[in-house]
């Protein structure tokens, strides 16, 4: 099924190449399939089309962490938490935050 629901949000994206939610879509898609650089790439697709969409930080440093890339995921998790406090999303900063403890 994996398969199939990235074809269909790379046809929502086609209509709407901003979409960030197609983005963050992809790179979940992609993550779960095992593609990890793929996500990474989308992750990273997503922050540049919203760069306060925080849930992409923490779900990028997650797939740099499965990928043994620890200080990329720190660093990314540091940029996270600096978007989400700007923005105030404080839920967000909370859960950026602790998976920042775990980490380092």
């Amino acid at each position: 099924m994996g398969h199939g629901r990235i074809e269909l949000l790379e046809k929502m994206l086609e209509r709407d190449p901003g979409d960030a939610f197609c983005r963050y879509g992809l790179a979940q898609e992609h993550l779960k399939a095992g593609n990890i650089d793929e996500a990474v790439i989308w992750f990273d697709r997503t922050i540049e089309s919203d760069r306060d969409y925080c849930y992409a930080y923490y779900h990028k440093a997650r797939a740099l962490e499965q990928a043994g890339r620890i200080d990329e995921a720190a660093a990314v998790l540091r940029a996270g938490l600096e978007r989400a406090t700007s923005c105030g999303d404080s839920h967000a900063a909370a859960e950026i935050q602790s998976f920042l403890d775990q980490l380092t």
